[in-house]
């Protein structure tokens, strides 16, 4: 591993979703925090995940930069994928190789070179018979692949370098001091120009558009010329193209090809049942013509294929443009650890318990979650790869327990009905205002406990109602009812609000007041008969008290 990040993830982009996990055949993103990464370690850099993800989130590490600064210095040439017939729309490479000239490489050729240096190899390796399967060593996400997880048909992979490696190493021998950027559709092809040291740059064909418009060069089609050498090996973006570049095959072995990571992985978990196979495998579905970078075409990949075949041509001998024989082609494919480790029985159940999925009973493995089971999900835990609730039908389960919980224990009764006043839902608090008894009233007419007219009427108007105060005869309970009409889900929906106790507070004032008002009557008119029988007192004592002073005035005034 070179270390270097080949694909990043935009955060803003990033949605939650695990579409790009699901579409990941050795499942080599972590999911943290609700965010997607790569992780470096177990990724074949198949390019899978940029093409499933429908947010652009993936994004694809650039080498322009770094190929401008190349072509500065000067002496740098281009090796030029086959597939650039259907991606860049060209029937010649002229035209391509007099655009690449004008950007400032020194010259361009076909990888189809290489690729024709790399066939002959693989004759020689099958002479004789002395591999019992041959897996071809073209495509390097196929070889990322056999080394990281399936290390058992490294002796079957072929010890010969990729058709870039081959021409690269071919440009240097024919150039000195000579810079090789290797032009193609696959991002795998970054890491293996990187841990190559023949390969200086990888562009892709988007990368390579980019930079021709940028500085203003057109691609001319009026140079395209058909007068050019036949080579097989440039069938070899086509499923089947490196097994058509023999031409004739060599014998002793059944030429079968693969496409496809999952139809890979097939093959070399049964490889051991194999005998005499030759296999060429492609982690590209349809082959190099549908790489992750490659640009489609109109008509797609058979489209593709047609274009690819016709530019290759077949018939004349196909002809090497360079003597190899001073250089080496060979190259040993090493195991390589992918990143994790082995999770106890033990552990994978507690993981899975937390989720409810400890049973065989309950693990679903319905693959929401990114992973293809419920198991590889908890290995993914306990490796630090992904989040232990990442389980889709877990959360929702719980977010409806938490739902159910909220309405069965609110202090307000609910109840949801349907157009035919039939109960949907109905919640405790509902069900002792109305005097349900029904242990699940779903599906229960509003009429059995209810007037429905007012229901009725707002369901047909679409316009909810509000009644200040209810009297519930049976329970002897007085509610509030507010009720709307959710048109979009065809139901109406009514909260309760129980008021008894506010109203038999208010009934307990009124009558207080009532009361209070009665005896305040009573005691007035007491008062009232007291004031009048202390007047009607104090009159009778004021006219005796006059007439005693009257008689004693006289008797004074007589005896003056």
């Amino acid at each position: 591993m070179s270390g270097r990040q080949y694909l990043e993830f935009k955060k803003a982009n990033c949605k939650d979703c695990y579409r790009c996990l699901r579409g990941c055949p050795v499942k080599a993103i972590e999911v943290t925090n609700h965010q997607a990464k790569v992780i470096e370690e177990r990724c074949i850099l198949c390019g899978k995940c940029t093409l499933v993800c429908h947010q652009n989130a993936k994004v694809v590490h650039s080498e322009r930069a770094e190929v401008e600064a190349l072509l500065a210095g000067g002496n740098v040439y281009a090796s030029v994928a086959p597939s650039f017939v259907s991606s860049l729309g060209i029937k010649d490479f002229t035209v391509l190789e007099d655009a690449l000239i004008r950007l400032g490489f020194a010259g361009a050729q076909e990888t189809a070179v290489g690729a024709a240096a790399v066939v002959e190899c693989f004759r020689e390796d099958l002479r004789g018979g002395k591999y019992r399967n041959y897996i071809t060593s073209c495509c390097p996400a196929v070889n990322s692949l056999i080394k990281m997880y399936y290390p058992g048909a490294l002796k079957y992979l072929s010890p010969v370098v990729s058709p870039m490696v081959a021409h690269g190493k071919m440009i240097k021998q024919a150039a000195d001091n000579a810079k090789v950027v290797f032009i193609g559709p696959c991002i795998a092809k970054k890491r293996e120009a990187a841990e190559s040291g023949v390969i200086d740059g990888v562009l892709t064909f988007e990368e390579t558009l980019a930079l021709l418009k940028d500085k203003g060069i057109e691609l001319n089609n009026d140079l395209s010329s058909q007068d050019r050498e036949k080579l097989r090996a440039r069938f070899f973006p086509v499923p089947r193209g490196v097994i058509k570049s023999f031409g004739q095959y060599p014998e002793g072995y059944e030429y079968l090809s693969a496409d496809g990571v999952e139809r890979c992985k097939e093959v070399l978990e049964n490889i051991e049942d194999m005998d005499g196979i030759f296999l060429e495998l492609n982690a590209c579905e349809h082959a190099c013509i549908n790489g992750p970078c490659a640009i489609a075409c109109k008509g797609g990949s058979i489209k593709a294929n047609e274009e690819i075949r016709a530019y290759a041509g077949v018939g004349n001998a196909d002809k090497v443009i360079a003597d190899t024989s001073a250089l080496s082609m060979r190259t040993l494919h090493k195991k390589e650890h992918a990143s994790g480790f082995d999770v106890s029985e033990e552990r994978l159940l507690a993981i899975m318990a937390k989720t409810g999925r400890d049973k065989p009973e309950n693990q679903l493995n319905c693959g929401a979650c990114g992973y293809d089971s419920c198991r590889q999900k908890a290995w993914a835990v306990a490796n630090g790869f992904a989040d232990e609730y990442m389980c889709l039908p877990y959360m929702r389960q719980k977010a409806e327990s938490l739902s159910y919980e909220i309405i069965e224990n609110s202090p307000n009764g609910i109840l949801v009905i349907d157009g035919d006043m039939r109960v949907m839902q109905m919640n405790n608090k509902a069900k002792r205002i109305w005097g349900v008894t029904e242990r699940d009233p779903k599906g229960m007419l509003l009429v059995d406990f209810e007037d429905p007219t007012e229901y009725i009427n707002a369901f047909r108007s679409g316009k909810g109602f509000m009644r200040k105060c209810v009297h519930v005869a049976k329970t002897d309970t007085y509610a509030e009812v507010n009720a709307v009409v959710l048109a979009e889900h065809k139901v109406l929906f009514a909260i309760l609000k129980d008021i008894t106790t506010q109203v038999e507070y208010e009934e307990k004032l009124h009558n207080l007041a009532t009361e209070t008002l009665t005896t305040t009557d009573a005691v007035i008119k007491k008062q009232m008969m007291v004031a009048q029988e202390i007047a009607s007192l104090l009159g009778e004592t004021t006219a005796e008290t006059k007439v005693a002073l009257l008689k004693l005035k006289k008797m004074l005034q007589r005896e003056e």
